[in-house]
């Protein structure tokens, strides 16, 4: 098992808060995106959505039928394909970025609840936990993520996240030297 409650503490901590530099594992994945837009607030958008999916790993029971959903922004409940969704609603970034995703991934949009069992601390799918988000360029931000140096792992529902947030484009994943997320994060922070 990848994900235990103690894992998911840590990551949430790392989901409100920059992670200390002496903390980091050897090496870290990053995708790198495109932002249209303030990338100060796409990472608040990012952020505010991995923080309900996290405590709820921590808290929720996941033999129920359906997860809690209360604390998920409006815009990413709306942007799901369930009935009860208004995707036409969304705010424009998050509908760009749906269709980005289905175009760029070749792949159906997440159903709300599909998307939220992937926290689930029993289930493997979610080969990654949360490390950071620094910003590269005016437009960029680059998004970091404790692999267990495994440069090939399950985050479709990442870049689901990503791209409804307001991406245009992601790449990644790249495994990279902590190094390099350290250079970065060392600098402005992207949440100021």
């Amino acid at each position: 098992m990848m994900h235990s409650v103690k894992s998911l503490e840590a990551e949430l901590q790392r989901v409100g808060n920059r992670p200390g530099f002496d903390s980091a594992p050897p090496v870290l994945c990053e995708f790198t995106v495109d932002v249209d837009g303030d990338t100060g607030e796409y990472v608040r958008r990012l952020r505010s959505v991995l923080a309900v999916a996290v405590r709820l790993g921590g808290t929720a029971d996941f033999d129920a039928d359906d997860l809690p959903a209360d604390g998920v922004p409006d815009w990413f409940a709306a942007i799901s394909p369930e009935p009860s969704a208004a995707p036409e609603q969304a705010p424009e970034f998050a509908r760009r970025g749906r269709e980005a995703f289905v175009r760029d991934m070749e792949s159906r949009p997440w159903a709300l609840q599909d998307w939220l069992f992937r926290f689930d601390p029993e289930d493997d799918s979610r080969g990654w936990e949360w490390w950071d988000a620094t910003q590269p360029g005016d437009s960029k931000v680059r998004l970091w993520v404790d692999s267990w140096g495994e440069s090939f792992f399950g985050c479709q529902e990442l870049r689901w996240l990503a791209y409804t947030a307001g991406a245009l484009h992601v790449d990644g994943p790249a495994v990279q030297r902590t190094g390099a997320w350290a250079a970065e994060a060392g600098g402005e922070d992207v949440d100021d």
